[in-house]
């Protein structure tokens, strides 16, 4: 299954979200694989009800990225061609 670091809280702990099942799940910090950060995209197990992050998914974190680049882009071209003055 797959996850989404989604934001850091208090004391260094990240919320991943975990689509697939509609959960939530707070790991530290300092047990993310190295370069995590937000949108940050996983490959998590579940062991004996568990999760435990396995890797860091790069090609769904690297299309995502795209697509809200692609949309911000998008908007700013619509924002551009507005009938309405500012």
């Amino acid at each position: 299954m797959k996850g989404v670091l989604d934001r850091f809280s208090d004391n260094n702990i990240a919320v991943i979200l975990i689509e697939s099942i509609n959960k939530e799940i707070h790991v530290p910090k300092d047990e993310l694989p190295s370069g995590s950060q937000e949108q940050t995209w996983f490959h998590i197990k579940e062991l004996n009800g568990k999760f435990l992050i396995d890797s860091i998914d790069h090609e769904k974190t690297a299309s995502t990225a795209e697509k809200a680049t692609d949309l911000q882009a998008k908007l700013r071209e619509k924002m551009k061609r507005s009938k309405y003055k500012r």
